[in-house]
């Protein structure tokens, strides 16, 4: 399902939209598995809206070894298949999964960011996938500045307060006021159906707004490495943090490791 014409488009913007990438049989098992997750949220969870918001914005990550419903998903569809495609790579290996969900009337947006620079990653090989398992409108949907995956790094911000707690203040560029200049940068977005899929570059700028009418969504996001990426241990807390990786794992060496295990390779390799 994956054309030529799909994977020239992502690596041309940095986004790119898969309808129907998925049975509904496997949206079903996804479905199950968020809903558990939500239930049992790991400690790894947090809540990313405010106290005043009239909904709810809630997150979690690294679930896939304790939530066999996110195991048989991650495993057993076409996702790590696209995933080498996409990135051109002859292997495909799982990163991480993140469980995003917002309830109805959620006003807090996620703001403008690349996600690469809050990992412990270098390396260009590399995809997200954003999975909704309930109707995305166009205007809640994820959104994207097409090309930036092919530009330099902007400083990483917490979202909530906006503090640089990743890279030191005025090591790399801010980001540009990008919502005072829609009507001049190119965004895409799509309407998403259950089955459809987004698949992003992780230097990618996106975001999203509250959510409008009266359903929740919710979210699974996969990602995935390729070829190219080693370890790139950072000095402050990565958003994931993987624990006592650094002492086992050397940087600059390949992602080598249980947590990451390859899900795709070429037949030939």
């Amino acid at each position: 399902m994956i054309s030529a014409q799909i994977v020239d488009e992502f690596q041309r913007d940095g986004a790119v939209c898969l309808r129907q990438l998925f049975e509904p049989e496997e949206m079903a098992v996804l479905r199950a598995g968020i809903d558990a997750n939500l239930a049992h949220l790991s400690p790894r969870a947090k809540v990313a809206s405010g106290a005043n918001d009239p909904g709810r914005f809630v997150e979690d990550f690294c679930n896939w070894q304790e939530n066999p419903l996110y195991q048989r998903f991650i495993f057993e569809t076409p996702l790590a298949a696209a995933a080498a495609r996409l990135m051109q790579s002859t292997t495909a290996r799982l990163y991480h999964d993140h469980m995003l969900t917002k309830e109805p009337g959620t006003r807090q947006p996620t703001p403008w960011h690349q996600d690469q620079p809050y990992y412990n990653i270098d390396g260009r090989q590399n995809v997200s996938f954003w999975i909704p398992v309930d109707p995305v409108s166009r205007p809640s949907t994820l959104e994207f500045v097409a090309g930036s995956h092919r530009g330099p790094w902007l400083m990483p911000r917490s979202f909530m307060d906006d503090q640089a707690k990743w890279f030191p203040e005025g090591s790399l560029a801010d980001l540009p006021d990008i919502e005072a200049q829609r009507s001049d940068i190119p965004i895409l977005g799509w309407a998403l159906e259950p089955g459809d899929a987004v698949a992003f570059h992780m230097l990618t700028l996106h975001a999203a707004r509250g959510l409008e009418g009266t359903n929740r969504r919710r979210v699974f996001s996969v990602r995935f490495l390729g070829d190219d990426i080693t370890h790139a241990p950072r000095r402050w807390k990565t958003s994931p943090e993987f624990p006592g990786l650094t002492g086992e794992l050397p940087a600059g060496a390949p992602m080598n490791h249980p947590l990451f295990p390859v899900l795709w390779q070429s037949p030939g390799r």
